[in-house]
This record gives structure tokens, C-alpha cells and sequence, in this order.
């Protein structure tokens, strides 16, 4: 947790946004995987994170803004729980650190909403994702699940937008100091990218090394030799010479911040003379927006920078032709790079996402485009400074895409399909960093930038006295670190 005030202040802020109203906000319980006393590692909701910091399951609190009181509502535990789980500090003494001086049993909230209902006050609550979740706010508001589904509100949902947007300084630290462990992640998937070893062995170690970092993966980690598929999560291949090792991955702090980089490393350490072509065309786009973000900006006109720099950088290698702008208003570069640049960053890795990306990446001024490839922007409004957001291109070449724009004749004014032939069986790259927008511009968070040159990414990968691949060489890199 970060200080009591931390939390006092940011229901303070919630409070002049949202005057008169009854909030409801309602934690994560237990989940269980297949059958109830075995159950998934417990993540609290982040809102609930957000606004009390009490990482505990079975739990609701109530923000009335205007008899200006507040009220945590959950049980103290029973002598079958210490037994089974230990002691635990009192519900009062939990809600106390989070600045709250009134309790209540979880049986009381159920009363208390139906005493807000006869009042005709509207209860607030924010777009619920869990089904468990969904069951008791209609439980304790008499609507159907359906109901619930479409009846959050938008005016809660915009005031959290706002406050969450913005970082503090406290929350920028502590994501700053997981980015070491995050940095360990990658580092050692680099290290491991030779042939002996299988995309489970390096998933693992990635894993191990979040895990060294006080919590676990913040997304399903993707390590994969086939990195034309953006989100695969099986990990059944071995690793070949020539091929390309895709790994995007993220740990969470203790405080449940996260973080979220990619880097593609060339198995066996060499990148051939097309892969380091086609490198070298993804790390332009990423450093371009890395020199263009700032305050002011929208993400939009990033996404659009590294469109015209991956458009720029395919006509030179021979595979896209054409003016760039026109190319780009066509949308010719998401036959390459089929999603957007980037997305919010914090407690959660698609940051808010459960409260709608339209309403947390466009606002009135920038809406979301149709356009394939560029709808799939989850980030699209205006940059300002305290935003952590992520910096993402990718060249990726998906033989079934290919075909179908080749067979339909899509962008072919601008696409060499002629060349694109020999392509199929490339993969796909992809360079991720974690950004933070300050005053004048940006900085890598963490503030040691992975390795991201060609030259750089050769020398991990060779570094370390790998050379010895099969199980001895992974016990042995598991030894090394």
C-alpha cells in the first residue's frame, strides 16, 4: 500500500467530481480453477486498488459524497480461517490504513443499498467484468445480471478516467523500480534464444524472474517463434537457427502496477541481412515516437508517425511502393502492423481497460477510426504529462492476410506482393517500451532502456557463456541467475 493519505486524497478528488452521489464499489472474491478450495492467485479489482489500496477478497465499500462518509463493508475472520490461512489484521485496522473509519459486515450492504433505493438515489458503480461480480450488484440492486451489464454509470466511469490518467509520483516510482525486474525478464529470454532450448523453457524463466520482482506476469506472457501472431500463447516449439524469438512480457509490483515490453531476438544470436533490415525499419517507428511524444500530442498523430516511418522503411527494403502519405491514408502499413502503437499503462497493462477503451483512449475531440488496422488503436486522444503509456511498433507478415489482400486486390498500388512472396515464413518483430510523458517530452520508465539495437540485442544473446545448449545449458543459465 502507499500512504494513508494517498488514498484519502484520491477519494477527496473523487468526491469534488462526483457530488451528492452514492458510490458503490465492489472487490474481487476468490475465483476458483476446478473446484472451490483450489483457487487462482487473488487479484483485487483495481478500482477497489486505486481508491483504498486493501488487497484483500470479499469486500465492498460505499462513498456517500453527500453525507460525506465513506463505510468498508466486509467480515473479520473466524477461528476456520485462521486455521487454514493464519491471523489477519481486523477489518477495522485494514480500513484504518486506507483512511477509512467506518466498518461494517458484508451482511449490512445489502440493507443499506435498499434504504438508498427507497430514497430514489441512484447507486454509481463502474462497468463490472467479473460474472461473480455481476451476480451480487444484482443482488444487492434488484436488477438482472443484463441489467447490471448495461447499467453502470458513465459519470463515475469518466471522473476514474480522469484521476487514473494522470499518475502520481508514487505510482511512477514504484512502477520505475519493477522495471528492473522487468528488464531480468527480457535480458534472460535474450540470453536463452539458442537452439536446445524450447519456448516453455524461456517462458518459465521469464516468468521465474517476475516473480523475483514480489508478483507475478501482468498479462499471459507471449514467447513464441511465430510472432506473426500477435497474441500466441502456446509455447510447444523448439527454437531453430534462423528464426526470430517474439517475447512480450510484464510483471506486476506488489502494489499491482505493471509493466509491459517486447523485444524479438534472432535465435543463435545472428540476425540474418533481411531480419536486421526489417529490425531496423521497427526500431525507426519506435524511436520516432519515442522523440515526438509529449504533452500535447495525441496518440493518434504517434500512431500515424510510425505508420509513415514503417511505410518509408518497407519502400526501401523493396516490399511497399507508392507516395507514403497516400499509402498511409489507404491504410496499406496494417497489412504489416495490423494494431495500434500503443495503450495506457498502470495498475492494470491495458490500463482501465475494463471500464471501456473508448472511454479511457478517445474523448470527444479524437474518436475512434474504422479503418483496418488503425481501429485496433486502443490510445488515440491527447498526450499529457503523467501519462505512462507503451510505445509498440511491429512488422509482422501473416501468409493468411497476405493472401486475402492479394486475392482482393487491397492497397495493391502500394504493396509488392511480387516480393512479399518470399516473406511468408519471416515471422514478426515487435519493440516495445514502457514511456512516461513529462513535461517536455518522454523517458523510458525505469530509466535503463532494454537493449534494442541490432548490435545490442546480438551481444546479450551472446553473452553469458550460453553456448552449450540442451538441459545442461539450462541448468545452467538457471544457476547463472
Amino acid at each position: 500500500m502507499f500512504s494513508t493519505q494517498t488514498y484519502t486524497n484520491r477519494r477527496d478528488r473523487l468526491a469534488n467530481l462526483m457530488p451528492g452521489s452514492l458510490m458503490l464499489f465492489v472487490g474481487n472474491d476468490d475465483a476458483s480453477f476446478n473446484y472451490h478450495d483450489n483457487q487462482y492467485r487473488f487479484r483485487q479489482d483495481s478500482t477497489f486498488l486505486y481508491l483504498f489500496g486493501l488487497d484483500s477478497a470479499c469486500m465492498a465499500a460505499i462513498m456517500d459524497t453527500a453525507s460525506g462518509e465513506t463505510t468498508i463493508f466486509a467480515d473479520d475472520v473466524s477461528m476456520d480461517d485462521i486455521v487454514w490461512t493464519g491471523p489477519m489484521e481486523s477489518v477495522a485496522d485494514r480500513a484504518a490504513r486506507a483512511g477509512v473509519s467506518k466498518t461494517r459486515p458484508m451482511a449490512d450492504l445489502d440493507a443499506c443499498l435498499k434504504r438508498a433505493a427507497a430514497g430514489g438515489r441512484t447507486v454509481h458503480y463502474v462497468p463490472p467484468y467479473r460474472g461473480r461480480t455481476i451476480i451480487k450488484i444484482a443482488e444487492l440492486t434488484g436488477k438482472t445480471p443484463a441489467e447490471v451489464k448495461t447499467g453502470s454509470s458513465t459519470e463515475l466511469t469518466k471522473a476514474l478516467v480522469k484521476l487514473r490518467s494522470v499518475k502520481e509520483q508514487c505510482e511512477i516510482d514504484d512502477m520505475d523500480r519493477q522495471m528492473a525486474f522487468g528488464y531480468a525478464m527480457h535480458t534472460a529470454a535474450m540470453r536463452m534464444a539458442h537452439e536446445g532450448y524450447t519456448e516453455n523453457d524461456i517462458m518459465a524463466q521469464v516468468e521465474f524472474e517476475a516473480l523475483k520482482g514480489g508478483g507475478p506476469v501482468s498479462f499471459p506472457t507471449i514467447c513464441t517463434i511465430h510472432g506473426e501472431t500477435l497474441h500466441n500463447h502456446g509455447y510447444t516449439h523448439p527454437l531453430e537457427a534462423g528464426r526470430l524469438l517474439l517475447v512480450d512480457a510484464g510483471c506486476e509490483s506488489p502494489n499491482h502496477y505493471a509493466t509491459d515490453n517486447t523485444r524479438t531476438t534472432p535465435v543463435g544470436g545472428q540476425f540474418t541481412t533481411r531480419q536486421r533490415e526489417v529490425y531496423e525499419v521497427v526500431l525507426a517507428a519506435n524511436n520516432a515516437v519515442a522523440a515526438a511524444a509529449r504533452p500535447g500530442v495525441t496518440y493518434k498523430e504517434m500512431h500515424m508517425l510510425a505508420s509513415r516511418v514503417i511505410v518509408d522503411g518497407l519502400k526501401a527494403i523493396g516490399l511497399m511502393r507508392g507516395d507514403t502519405d497516400e499509402a498511409v491514408a489507404a491504410g496499406a502499413q496494417a497489412l504489416f502492423m495490423p494494431h495500434g502503437i500503443g495503450h495506457m499503462l498502470g495498475l492494470d497493462v491495458h490500463d482501465m481497460e475494463n471500464y471501456g477503451e473508448d472511454l479511457v483512449g478517445y474523448d470527444d475531440e479524437v474518436r475512434r477510426d474504422s479503418q483496418f488496422g488503425l481501429a485496433s488503436l486502443r490510445l488515440g486522444r491527447r498526450l499529457q504529462e503523467g501519462f505512462c503509456v507503451t510505445d509498440e511498433p511491429g512488422i509482422y507478415f501473416i501468409p493468411e492476410l497476405i493472401d486475402r489482400w492479394k486475392a482482393g486486390h487491397i492497397c495493391e498500388h502500394f504493396v509488392n506482393f511480387s516480393k512479399l512472396e518470399t516473406y511468408k515464413d519471416f515471422g514478426g518483430i515487435r519493440i516495445e517500451d514502457d514511456l512516461l510523458i513529462t513535461k517536455d517530452g518522454c523517458r523510458v520508465m525505469g530509466g535503463t532502456r532494454l537493449p534494442s539495437t541490432p548490435d545490442e540485442v546480438e551481444a546479450e544473446a551472446n553473452s553469458g557463456n550460453n553456448k552449450s545448449r540442451g538441459a545442461n545449458g539450462r541448468d545452467r543459465l538457471t544457476q547463472e541467475n
